[in-house]
């Protein structure tokens, strides 16, 4: 096994704990603030937010043979949609990892992206991914909360372990 299975279900923890923190974060911005455009490829916070809410689902939609063929929201989300939606997802990922086994972790799942190219990559990996891509656009997101003048939550992934019980 390349990843213990209480390490992928301990980082999808992680990555559910660091998305919460987050939008709760949003939630203090004014919606100017929010929606500000900082010229990168999701534009604003909640489009970022947006973005990472996509992947999850992409990616857990995956996880049970389905490819969505486009993307699972539009310009009209907000912020409550965010928070509505969000915390489904989630649970999904945590009932996925719980339910995982040694040979289901290894095992390849067929999928189809957007533009229709067909890839097989093991679950493993694509948990990995999905908890590095969420990093990575957290870290975009709290970034501009910064710039906005606020503190942004603390996103560290030995800060999520300081939190488990010893």
């Amino acid at each position: 096994m390349h990843v213990s299975l209480e390490t992928l279900r301990l980082h999808i923890d992680y990555t559910i704990w660091a998305n919460q923190r987050i939008l709760e974060a949003a939630a203090a911005l004014t919606p100017d603030e929010l929606t500000r455009d900082f010229g990168t490829a999701d534009k604003s916070v909640l489009g970022t937010l947006l973005h990472i809410h996509g992947a999850d689902l992409v990616w857990i939609e995956r996880m049970y043979g389905t490819s969505l063929t486009t993307k699972p929201y539009d310009a009209s989300a907000t912020l409550t949609t965010l928070q509505a939606e969000w915390p489904k997802v989630w649970e999904r990922w945590k009932n996925y990892g719980n339910g995982l086994t040694g040979d289901a972790a290894e095992a390849e799942i067929a999928y189809r992206t957007f533009k229709g190219d067909a890839f097989r990559t093991p679950v493993w990996q694509i948990i990995l991914h999905v908890v590095n891509h969420g990093t990575h656009h957290r870290g975009q997101a709290a970034g501009f909360i910064r710039s906005l003048g606020k503190m942004p939550p603390v996103l560290d992934l030995i800060q999520f372990y300081r939190t488990l019980p010893s």
